[in-house]
Formats: structure tokens, C-alpha cells, sequence
């Protein structure tokens, strides 16, 4: 076989099974969207039905009615903008001085937080929400936040990569023009580490927007809660409804992919960007 043509058939293959995997990730999301849309009755019909008859746009309406929607919305707004910039300040800060700084027991330091990684949330939550409970700042916001200003060891490991790729020579050649350290970070290092930095908040967004666990611990004003917490409320005794909880669910989904939409190029280019431009 040809080899432009054995090139061709590979990635038409290529393009086949990628279209197949993006289908299978899809289609929950076409089936939320659907739901959102069908009346109760047909939503507990069998066999399923994909299209809605007729489309309930109501739905949407009677969902905003059913929870204060706003109020939540604006919580989770500001849990999420703040955690994402605790998280943007520091992380980059930290990675930078454990990939190009000299300092006594950095090594050992960098270690402990690889093995910080390692520990699962659940081992943690306890001791976590007894120091918050003992400080009082369970029943407010502030656990949800002020953590992510201390660094997240994930995103640090991963930034920390990033800047290992930087040349030393950048550093150097600003040196000799008497650039101060942090100068060297924040005016050439950190630019050229955008698109890792973006894709580091973009992580960390998405991780905040759809928590549950946190704001369930630590949240107990209704009028603090996050749309999260805000589905249980669609469960009720006498059952669940559903496609008011599907509504929401798609209005909480929408602004991610509208946000990765518009980030795809800037989040593809944080993860394989080698930095030297």
C-alpha cells in the first residue's frame, strides 16, 4: 500500500474513532438538555423518548420559581471567582520558586507536597472541617475560598513543569540588565506562562462551579447555599422533579462549555506549550 495513502486511511480511522468517543461523551448531555424540555409524564415513560412532546420551555421558568436561582447563582459566582484567583496568584508563585530558585530545602518541600497529592480528600475532611469549626468559619464561605490563596499541590506540580521548560537564559539575560527576582517572574515568566496559568484557572473554575461536598460541610444558611446544594431540592417526599432539576442542571452546564469554547486554543496550549517562544 501507497504510504500516502496508508497515512490517509490512518487518519480517516483516527477521525472515526474519536467521533464515536465524542458521541458516547455526549449523549448524556443531549439526554439532560431533552429532559429539561419533556413534561413529568413523558419523562417517566418507557420505552425513553428523545424528543419532547410537546417542548416544555416552562420548565426553565418554573425552575427559577422553585429555588431562589439568583441568589444561589450569585453565591456560587463568587465562591468560584475567588477560589479561581486564590488559586491564579499563587500556584504560578509557588511553581516558579520550586523550579527556578535556589533555597534551601526546596527539594524536600516539593516532595511533601507530590505526597500531599497522594492523600485522598476523604482522609482529610474531618481534620479540615474541625480546624474550620474550631476557627468558626463553618456556616460561612470562607472554607471554600481561603484555602485556594495557600496553593492547590496539583496545579503547582503542573505550573512547575511549565517553568522547567522556560530557558534559563531569560532569567540570566535580565539579571545582567539588574532585574529583581520577582521583577523576572511577573514581567517575563509569568506572560510567557499564559496559557498553562489559563488552563490552571480553568481547572480550577470548573472544579469550584460543580462542588458539592465543600459547600454541603460547611454551608448551612439556605441563603448561602451554591446550585449544587440547590438540586436536593428538587428531591423531595413525594418524588422527584426531574425535569426542573434537568433545567437547572443544563443552565449550570451551559457557561463551562461556553467558557472551554472560547479557552479550548489557550487550555490545549497549558498543557502542551513548551514556553520558549
Amino acid at each position: 500500500m501507497d504510504q500516502k495513502v496508508k497515512v490517509k486511511l490512518q487518519k480517516v480511522i483516527t477521525h472515526i474513532v474519536l467521533i464515536i468517543a465524542s458521541f458516547l461523551f455526549i449523549v448524556p448531555f443531549i439526554w439532560m438538555v431533552s429532559t429539561s424540555l419533556k413534561p413529568l409524564k413523558q419523562v417517566m415513560s418507557f420505552p425513553p423518548e428523545w424528543l419532547p412532546n410537546p417542548f416544555q420551555w416552562s420548565n426553565y421558568l418554573d425552575a427559577i420559581d422553585y429555588i431562589p436561582f439568583f441568589t444561589y447563582l450569585n453565591n456560587t459566582v463568587v465562591i468560584t471567582l475567588f477560589s479561581t484567583l486564590g488559586v491564579v496568584l499563587t500556584c504560578p508563585l509557588v511553581a516558579y520558586s520550586f523550579a527556578k530558585l535556589e533555597w534551601k530545602g526546596r527539594n524536600v518541600l516539593f516532595f511533601i507536597t507530590i505526597a500531599v497529592m497522594m492523600i485522598p480528600g476523604q482522609v482529610t475532611m474531618i481534620p479540615l472541617f474541625l480546624i474550620f469549626n474550631k476557627i468558626g468559619w463553618v456556616g460561612s464561605p470562607l472554607p471554600l475560598i481561603v484555602p485556594a490563596f495557600f496553593g492547590v499541590p496539583f496545579y503547582i506540580f503542573l505550573l512547575r513543569q511549565f517553568f522547567l521548560g522556560l530557558p534559563d537564559m531569560l532569567r540570566d539575560a535580565a539579571k545582567i540588565d539588574g532585574a529583581s527576582e520577582f521583577r523576572i517572574y511577573w514581567q517575563i515568566m509569568l506572560p510567557l506562562a499564559k496559557p498553562a496559568v489559563l488552563a490552571v484557572g480553568l481547572f480550577q473554575f470548573m472544579a469550584s462551579w460543580t462542588d458539592f461536598i465543600g459547600p454541603l460541610l460547611y454551608l448551612t444558611d439556605e441563603t448561602q447555599y451554591t446550585l449544587s446544594l440547590g438540586l436536593q431540592q428538587f428531591q423531595t417526599q413525594m418524588g422527584t422533579e426531574w425535569g426542573l432539576m434537568m433545567a437547572v442542571s443544563t443552565m449550570m452546564t451551559v457557561p463551562m462549555i461556553i467558557l472551554f469554547f472560547f479557552l479550548q486554543k489557550t487550555f490545549i496550549q497549558g498543557i502542551t506549550f513548551s514556553g520558549i517562544k
